[in-house]
């Protein structure tokens, strides 16, 4: 989970952000601040991974606030300002977005953060290291605790992934297909193509009706799925590997 805070001194802006890091499901939100002096304090208390942080902040600003830090998380830069660029990389930023901004933006920035985080904790906590962890899916009207046991395959649509769950509905979360393979166990979870991967633990059978395709079965979910050509390829060399170990 990326713990991160929000500082801007616009009540707007900050609910505008909180909206755009909400629908990112490994994202918790520990709290705003409208000034300087509260930032101080709800970093203090906090102490978040990341600060999203307006580089105005009326009587002074984030770049203080930055020097009042020891040590200081790592740090996003969300402003109207693009003339300033240069200074918030000289401080050691993470990214420096312009307001309004758009989502695609602040996906690249997570990515960005996630990538200059410290290794996890021998333990695994926080992060779908083993099957006891706890992912948090999050979609615009709900959050869903699932294992990683519960999850049955995962299918890239676009910008977004669609997560099959066993006996649940599916789940339209906004996270790439290559964040799930960072944080689910492999094995039991297994890429087999650019838009797919699957938890061959609850493989129960596949066909092969062509050369071309073939459809799989999983335990705890009605509907088949039907793979193309390369990913066939790659699940029977998966099973091949499986049965060799036995």
């Amino acid at each position: 989970m990326l713990r991160v805070v929000i500082v801007d001194d616009e009540p707007l802006a900050i609910r505008a952000m909180r909206r755009l890091l909400a629908a990112h499901g490994d994202v918790a939100i520990l709290g705003a601040a409208d000034s300087l002096a509260g930032a101080v304090r709800l970093i203090a208390a906090e102490k978040p991974d990341a600060v999203f942080l307006d580089i105005d902040l009326g009587a002074s600003d984030g770049f203080e606030l930055i020097s009042r830090l020891e040590p200081a998380p790592k740090v996003v830069f969300v402003t109207a300002h693009a003339e300033y660029a240069v200074d918030a990389f000289a401080a050691d930023a993470v990214d420096y977005l312009l307001k309004p901004v758009r989502p695609e933006r602040l996906a690249e920035a997570l990515a960005r953060l996630r990538r200059n985080r410290p290794p996890p904790e021998p333990d695994g906590a926080g992060e779908a290291g083993s099957g006891r962890d706890i992912l948090e899916l999050r979609t615009p009207n709900r959050t869903v605790l699932a294992a990683p046991a519960e999850i049955a395959a995962l299918c890239a649509e676009g910008d977004f992934t669609r997560v099959v769950l066993a006996d649940q509905p599916p789940l339209l979360i906004w996270r790439t297909l290559s964040h799930f393979e960072t944080v689910l166990p492999a094995p039991p979870f297994v890429r087999l193509s650019r838009s797919l991967i699957l938890n061959r633990d609850r493989l129960r059978s596949f066909d092969t009706p062509s050369r071309n395709r073939s459809r799989v079965t999983l335990e705890g979910v009605g509907e088949t799925l039907v793979l193309g050509r390369a990913a066939t390829s790659r699940l029977r060399d998966v099973v091949a590997g499986d049965a060799e170990r036995l």
